[in-house]
């Protein structure tokens, strides 16, 4: 029969929290009472399990990681893997095991993610976000558990997130077209709801307005951030003349599906119409051409998510935000010199 640490405590004359504390070091315990307990370990081979070893230090070392709302990228999409990479490996050097919460289901049953995680008795929760959140994100976000957020904005008494200056993103493209003369820009964003892709397209629009820059209504198209729908929205704008001169997609995927219908148009990238993406994505160098984009920091951001998480745990920080500044890289599909690259 497998000993329990009751069982443990029973043969030392002890409390089940006496023997916790034994095993995880913690607490002052008289030497001759550990010594006894260490013993009848040892002589009975007795392996602490899970809940014995969190017991007194009321930590389980467990993080959840929450994809909230419809997100339908958390394993397919390049930059949440690269994120929640660093995030994994910068949390797992703290000491951290991560269970990986499922909302298909969840979404289904009376349960909130606030109960999941009083269930698993979790350390924190890491929410990484996507469109339509659910109400019960909130309700964890604002309750006394710790959670760090990767672009969604939270306000709870134990809740930091990080998220790029999107709104900077955008305004480093319009500048950058700007500058070399460039003045009649096409958008191409996320779902219209979407709120990462709202501020990309407000920050586009005012830095348009701004450089006195004209916004066209039909150069304004909306996708779901992945190829066809970047594919579909740029056929929109193509539909009519005349052409936008540059397009900036709101995501690099849907750049990639842009590029591809700018090319059955029989048009060529960059000399008819150039095109920046965003996030950087490993694809953006070896599309043909190499695409441009905003280059969101995903190592930077999962690593500090992962400080941020861990410092709310123990205590060490108030809640608070972080914008990563964006890094606007250039390559073929927005050169400037395009003599050499015409046909």
């Amino acid at each position: 029969m497998k000993l329990t640490i009751k069982d443990i405590a029973k043969m030392a004359g002890v409390s089940p929290g006496t023997v916790s504390k034994i095993i995880n070091d913690t607490g002052s315990i008289g030497w001759k009472t550990k010594e006894k307990v260490l013993k009848i370990i040892e002589e009975t081979g007795y392996q602490p399990s899970f809940s014995a070893k969190s017991l007194a230090t009321k930590k389980s070392n467990l993080i959840g990681l929450i994809y909230a709302g419809e997100i339908d990228v958390d394993f397919n999409h390049p930059f949440f893997n690269q994120v929640i990479n660093a995030f994994r490996k910068t949390i797992g050097q703290m000491g951290y095991d991560i269970l990986v919460f499922s909302n298909n289901q969840f979404s289904k049953s009376n349960q909130d993610y606030l109960a999941r995680c009083k269930h698993f008795q979790l350390d924190g929760c890491l929410i990484v976000a996507g469109d339509y959140i659910e109400d019960s994100i909130y309700e964890l976000d604002q309750s006394s558990v710790p959670c760090s957020g990767v672009d969604i904005e939270l306000t709870g008494p134990s809740s930091s997130y990080v998220t790029t200056d999107n709104s900077k993103a955008s305004a480093k493209v319009v500048e950058y077209f700007y500058l070399h003369s460039i003045k009649e820009v096409a958008f191409i964003g996320g779902p219209e709801d979407s709120v990462i892709s709202d501020i990309r397209k407000q920050g586009f629009l005012q830095s348009m307005n701004q450089l006195g820059m004209t916004v066209k209504p039909d150069w304004i198209q909306y996708g779901n951030y992945f190829e066809e729908s970047g594919y579909q929205a740029m056929k929109s704008i193509l539909a009519n003349r005349p052409y936008p001169q540059a397009v900036f997609a709101a995501s690099d995927m849907m750049a990639l599906g842009a590029m591809k219908a700018i090319k059955d148009a029989g048009l060529n990238i960059p000399v008819d119409i150039k095109l920046v993406g965003c996030d950087d994505i490993e694809a953006c160098r070896y599309s043909d051409p190499a695409l441009s984009t905003v280059k969101q920091d995903k190592d930077k951001m999962g690593r500090l998510a992962a400080y941020m998480l861990n410092d709310l745990i123990n205590g060490d920080t108030e809640p608070s935000s972080i914008l990563v500044d964006p890094e606007l890289v250039i390559r073929e599909s927005s050169a400037v010199d395009t003599k050499k690259l015409s046909i």
